[in-house]
């Protein structure tokens, strides 16, 4: 039996152009002397899927827009990240980079993660909750305060969100950036350009091409839109399944990224796993039901991921991980199905966006082109 059934459950699912999306339930059908055993295998498949229009469609563009001020913050940035810190005999600003040690008590309770002896940190707003850099601006070396701040209501820990804290800080020492003019030299120091005239250009169009690409990405997820609500079909159970235990996985892992347990998140967001998974149903079908829909449009066009496409993928991921092409392709195993599904997925809507009829506005006109 053991032998017979995979190569007979093969040959019946092709004699039935068949797509099953997971593995069969058999069962043995009651058996009369004389006559061969007789099995029963049931299967769910991808569902049939009636295309409508996917060519043509209307689809509104961002507009790309690089300023003058894009280019300037930019380089700004560039000039930043060269920097030199050095030692300042004053009070501490914001953006200065400050050693110090806080201990944080809510309710006069310490809780994980709020404390840290030797910290060294830049004072940015951004990076810290609402209160605690603002508290520390001001203080001097050798100073110690209590500063209050604030946790958001959104906090990713729910266990925090929003619950004042107190934080006992010490600052040792104070260093402000020492930031580099902004010049000829300077352009030839960080790039292959003689002048800082050739460095903005050159910044320009590296701004223009990241607005062109995230403008491609709008249009590609607005298409994506369209198609979802122009068809509907039955979803496979076993795929939407498998796309919420996905997402359940992310939750879980989040949390022990952030130093907690997935029993904890589940408390702290006041839900129980069924919850939760009720909750993440909805994102499920509708990520199944878009990869159905590009995959039926990538079918319908003989769309595929070639050799040549996978060869490239391939060398593009030995040059992000600094490993051999072999290595990679070894690695990956088993994967290496779901980068040639990412390859055709990824084909298919540059196929759709090229074949859209998108409006591009841009600062003062607005004309309708077809996207490339």
């Amino acid at each position: 039996m053991e032998e017979v059934l995979p190569d007979a459950f093969a040959k019946a699912v092709r004699e039935h152009d068949l797509e099953p999306v997971d593995r069969p339930k058999m069962e043995v059908l009651e058996q009369s002397e004389g006559r061969p055993t007789r099995l029963r295998a049931t299967v769910e498949v991808r569902p049939s899927i009636e295309l409508g229009e996917y060519k043509g469609l209307k689809i509104d563009r961002p507009p790309i827009d690089v300023t003058d001020d894009d280019v300037e913050r930019s380089l700004a940035a560039l000039a930043r990240e060269r920097a030199t810190l050095v030692p300042a005999e004053r009070a501490a600003q914001i953006g200065d980079v400050v050693t110090i040690d806080y201990a944080g008590t809510i309710d006069g309770e310490a809780f994980e993660g709020g404390t840290a002896s030797g910290q060294v940190t830049e004072l940015a707003r951004e990076r810290f909750i609402p209160g605690f850099v603002d508290g520390i601006a001001g203080m001097k070396a050798g100073e110690s305060k209590d500063v209050e701040a604030r946790f958001p209501e959104e906090y990713e820990q729910a266990h925090l969100a929003g619950k004042t804290a107190i934080f006992a800080v010490t600052l040792h020492e104070v260093k402000e950036l020492e930031v580099p003019p902004i010049d000829d030299e300077f352009a030839k120091a960080i790039s292959k350009n003689e002048t800082l005239a050739d460095l903005r250009e050159d910044v320009r169009r590296r701004l223009h091409a990241i607005a062109e690409s995230r403008a491609r990405r709008v249009v590609g997820n607005a298409i994506v839109e369209k198609l979802l609500a122009a068809h509907d079909f039955p979803l496979p159970e076993t795929l939407v399944g498998a796309e919420v235990d996905h997402l359940v996985n992310d939750a879980a892992s989040n949390a022990a990224r952030a130093g907690s347990t997935f029993e904890a998140y589940l408390e702290a967001i006041g839900k129980t796993e069924d919850e939760l998974r009720a909750q993440y149903r909805p994102e499920a079908e509708t990520r199944v039901k878009s990869t159905l829909l590009v995959e039926q449009v990538a079918k319908r066009e003989g769309i595929v991921a070639t050799p040549a496409d996978i060869q490239e993928e391939l060398e593009a991921l030995s040059r992000q991980y600094g490993q051999p092409v072999a290595r990679i392709r070894k690695a990956l195993g088993n994967s290496l199905l779901s980068l040639m599904d990412g390859i055709v997925r990824n084909k298919t809507l540059d196929f759709l966006i090229d074949n859209a009829e998108v409006a591009s506005s841009a600062p003062g006109q607005e004309t309708t082109t077809p996207t490339s």
